[in-house]
């Protein structure tokens, strides 16, 4: 009989946890809808995103950069001079990051750290950037010398 009685309390617990649990997360999710839909409002296409050759090479020493891939992809390959945060823990780190200057994130292809480059953004960093098309683009437009490659393309 007792452990009938307990089967059934925990059969209750378990069936009662679910309906109390969504309206606590909905209530922060209807929060963090609002910041986004209100961060929404005012920016402008494509303003957090920058391209690789749109950064000189001798402007690179004055950006912040986080590569926000996982630590074994960092350890492989990563823009000299960055910082390997991955991507789920930079909004929990943003007191860390500089806000007097630009704070760059990249990952492989530039969709991760667009996801942590708007988290940060809607949490009132204006200083983020994104890198269009991660390492990959980077590495393929000739890294730091990207810009000066771009230019010379041009006069061409």
């Amino acid at each position: 009989m007792k452990k009938s009685g307990y089967f059934i309390s925990a059969l209750i617990f378990l069936a009662a946890t679910p309906m109390s649990l969504p309206t606590s997360v909905f209530a922060a999710d209807n929060a963090a809808i609002k910041a986004m839909e209100e961060f929404l409002d005012f920016s402008e296409y494509g303003g957090a995103i920058i391209l690789p050759e749109q950064i000189p090479a001798e402007d690179w020493k004055n950006i912040y950069v986080i590569d926000t891939r996982d630590a074994d992809q960092y350890q492989v390959s990563h823009i000299p001079g960055a910082v390997n945060i991955e991507w789920r823990k930079v909004l929990g780190r943003r007191a860390e990051l500089p806000g007097d200057k630009m704070v760059l994130v990249y990952c492989n292809t530039g969709t991760l750290s667009a996801q942590a480059g708007f988290a940060l953004r809607v949490a009132g960093m204006d200083n983020v950037r994104i890198l269009q098309g991660g390492l990959n683009e980077w590495k393929a437009k000739g890294g730091f010398e990207a810009n000066k490659l771009a230019i010379q393309k041009a006069g061409k």
